[in-house]
């Protein structure tokens, strides 16, 4: 079809003229000014208190110590420490979770912790003989859990490495009041003044092209952009070839013949696509991310699986809120799956340690529910616990919720006569 051109027989506008009238400047100001507003506090609210922000950060605390109590003591050292410990710090702040070894390593391993510190069988035991000819340093060790994101790790490695020392400094208080310890020489008296040694390692084994934990979170990253962008393209590319939007490259514009569809068929045709499209677009992202740059995976068919239905969710949501809002609706599914999205996923900055708004998005806002179902796959072994479970329930919720809208919206429209019928130029 050729080319529409207009004509016109007076003079034509300038760009000086247009910019002084102040309706041109009222809605693109005020969209722009609450964009860059409302992203600046999103964005930065989420991470600029994250140690203020604390709330019930799950650690493991394991106590192993079978020794005997010291004299005089009712309790041997490791109870003793990991009371101090659990009291250290405040409740609402840190859960400390006292477990048994198996159920800790369980913990790890399902991502239900962040890290565990651990109290060794020999604990009193190795305080005992402090000073002795078969003298051992008694040890706290740390693990850290790197499937849960490497801030996340480190803040739950520093809240149990800085208890840890606050417990070998109260050992010490013990030890310096006993008698006879004035007889020891200096460096004997500071052994005692702080006898524990810390030992922080890995509680889970991460491979090496897992980006420290954070290549869930950049994986569900690029899906959720794919479902995006891709509802996006095909949400245009249809209004195109359908006549209701024109089509401009450089200095060309056509625009097709209209043709006459309800918004309810059009809806479905858009969604229909979709779901086609995912399916290359989800098989692209892996080859490039696991067969192209090598990223650390198992599970791979549960992997495609759950990665073509993230990206549908998301694709399927963006045709539903384009539907209901028109225009403005690629802003407002904008600001839903990326916006609001991003500071709650609780993948860079865990959801205990930002502001409590953000843990209410994380709640229902998607993609919190895919990193911790991508993270399941890719670091828990495929656990239902680790979050596999949640996250191919809130995929269900999504998509339902995607479809009950969109055609609830559309169908609305279609019966209020509101069709999208436009005159086709002549």
């Amino acid at each position: 079809m050729p080319s529409h051109r207009t004509r016109s027989s007076g003079s034509t506008a300038n760009a000086g003229s247009l910019l002084l009238r102040g309706k041109l400047w009222l809605a693109p100001g005020v969209l722009c000014g609450l964009v860059a507003l409302v992203l600046s506090l999103l964005y930065m609210g989420g991470i600029l208190t994250p140690d203020s922000s604390l709330h019930r950060l799950p650690i493991a605390l394991v106590n192993q110590d079978s020794g005997k109590p010291l004299p005089g003591a009712q309790q041997n050292l490791g109870t003793q420490a990991t009371d101090r410990i659990a009291s250290s710090t405040a409740p609402e702040s840190v859960q400390w979770r006292r477990l048994d070894m198996a159920a800790a390593k369980d913990q790890l391993a399902s991502g239900k912790v962040y890290g565990a510190l651990i109290v060794p069988a020999d604990f009193t035991a190795a305080v005992r003989s402090l000073g002795g000819p078969s003298a051992s340093r008694p040890t706290l060790t740390v693990l850290t859990n790197p499937g849960m994101g490497s801030l996340g790790s480190s803040m739950a490695a520093k809240i149990s490495e800085r208890a840890a020392h606050g417990a070998s400094a109260g050992i010490g208080k013990q030890l310096m009041a006993s008698p006879g310890l004035a007889d020891t020489d200096s460096a004997a008296r500071l052994l005692f003044a702080d006898p524990v040694t810390v030992l922080t390692k890995p509680g889970l084994a991460l491979g090496g092209h897992s980006g420290l934990g954070l290549s869930a979170f950049y994986y569900v990253l690029l899906l959720v952009l794919a479902g995006f962008l891709g509802g996006n393209i095909i949400h245009n590319a249809v209004d195109t070839a359908l006549g209701y939007a024109d089509v401009e490259i450089g200095p060309w514009h056509r625009r097709h013949p209209t043709v006459p569809i309800s918004r309810t068929q059009t809806l479905l045709l858009k969604m229909a696509m979709t779901a086609g499209l995912s399916v290359l677009t989800t098989a692209l992202v892996m080859a490039a991310c696991i067969a192209v740059l090598g990223m650390d995976a198992d599970h791979l068919p549960m992997l495609a699986l759950f990665s073509y239905c993230a990206c549908l969710s998301v694709g399927l949501g963006v045709q539903a809120i384009n539907a209901a809002f028109g225009n403005i609706g690629q802003l407002v599914s904008m600001f839903f799956f990326i916006a609001l999205a991003l500071p709650s996923s609780g993948a860079t900055i865990p959801l205990e340690a930002v502001p409590g708004f953000y843990r209410f998005l994380g709640t229902f806002e998607p993609m919190h529910q895919l990193v911790a179902g991508i993270r399941a796959i890719l670091y828990f072994d495929a656990r239902a616990d680790a979050g596999l479970t949640r996250g191919w329930s809130m995929i269900g919720v999504g998509v339902a919720v995607a479809l009950v809208f969109g055609f609830l919206m559309t169908r609305y429209y279609d019966r209020k006569g509101l069709h999208r019928l436009v005159p086709q130029p002549e």
